[in-house]
């Protein structure tokens, strides 16, 4: 009996002590953060000088964004201009380093959703649209639709002044010779871009591969919650794969009424999940917290053989950014200003 008391006490301690964790987690009140991707992301692969770099461009994005935000511009405007560093960096599987498809094309999605209306916006599939997460917003602000695709999408684009590229834009060294790669491997394989899990179904893949889908979420001055993420897919990907980022409610969701999610990993499994809106659902119906409903979305992916992670901001700022990866690029912004960035698990 005395042993079961013992036990008992334990377990309540350790009970406590996980949930003083989780609340120290929420007591920061954050008005931005970002992702950019998640995989096998681990220090002993990581040069210092690649590390520093990622750490570089995650910090820059993170203030292009809050200074949006200082300035009384939107959640939206924050998000936009957080996004566009990542899309501009040959670092990240989006914009400038997206990943090549089987044909060797570099094809674009992206998507942008605001908290206050439930307005969205998406691309996917277009390959001259120097930054998609601009586009999506466009489409949402600028029509009456909420995904447009391929050359629809590029013609829009042009319409309304933004700034087109030729597609050797996106062409990078890296992402070239990782296609070749695997190519060379095994042709009829696929891999896939941040995901890197071994799969019977869709062939063995690479882990050592670390190229990351973008994401943002903000909170701004109004209270207003927005999230965006942008992606160059999967490489090697074939008959027009379109994956969960430029799906509203998969990849992308925001809602004032409980909060903003930005996710990234294997695409197919955040799409049968809803994923970003199931953070959503269980935050209005079960009244969980961001870190409550974020993980267990992600436990539901890992239960089915997906993986990945997100980001998550609640309507008082709160964040949490589960994974059930080796890491995932992330990064967070105060009100106050002070700037977060981790990489590893």
């Amino acid at each position: 009996m005395i042993a079961m008391i013992i036990g008992a006490a334990a377990v309540t301690a350790s009970c406590n002590r996980n949930d003083g964790n989780k609340k120290e987690e929420m007591k920061e009140k954050f008005v931005l953060a970002i992702h950019g991707g998640a995989g096998t992301i681990l220090k002993k692969n990581m040069t210092d000088s690649m590390e520093q770099a990622y750490k570089t461009v995650l910090e820059q994005a993170l203030n292009a964004g809050y200074n949006q935000l200082k300035a009384g511009h939107s959640s939206l405007d924050a998000v936009e201009h957080a996004i566009h560093v990542m899309e501009d960096s040959p670092l990240f599987n989006a914009g400038k380093g997206a990943v090549f498809t089987n044909a060797g094309r570099n094809e674009l999605d992206a998507s942008i959703m605001e908290g206050k209306t439930l307005a969205a916006g998406a691309v996917a599939g277009v390959t001259t649209i120097r930054n998609p997460i601009s586009a999506a917003r466009a489409v949402m602000e600028k029509s009456e639709h909420v995904m447009m695709v391929g050359k629809g999408a590029e013609e829009f684009a042009k319409e309304v002044g933004l700034q087109l590229v030729d597609p050797s834009y996106f062409w990078t060294k890296t992402r070239w010779d990782a296609l070749q790669k695997i190519k060379k491997g095994d042709s009829t394989k696929t891999q896939l871009d941040h995901d890197q899990k071994q799969s019977s179904r869709l062939g063995t893949l690479n882990k050592d591969y670390k190229f990351g889908t973008v994401g943002c979420v903000a909170l701004d001055n109004q209270g207003n919650l927005a999230a965006g993420t942008s992606t160059g897919g999967m490489t090697n990907k074939k008959f027009g794969r379109v994956g969960d980022s430029p799906i509203i409610g998969a990849g992308t969701y925001a809602n004032n009424a409980t909060c903003a999610v930005s996710c990234t990993g294997w695409g197919e499994f955040y799409i049968r999940n809803v994923a970003a809106y199931s953070v959503s659902a269980l935050m209005e119906y079960k009244n969980d917290n961001v870190w409550q409903a974020g993980q267990e979305v992600i436990d539901r992916i890992g239960k089915m053989g997906g993986d990945g992670g997100m980001i998550v901001m609640d309507k008082q700022g709160h964040v949490a950014m589960p994974f059930n990866t080796e890491g995932m690029y992330r990064g967070t912004v105060t009100k106050d200003g002070k700037v977060e960035v981790e990489i590893y698990k």
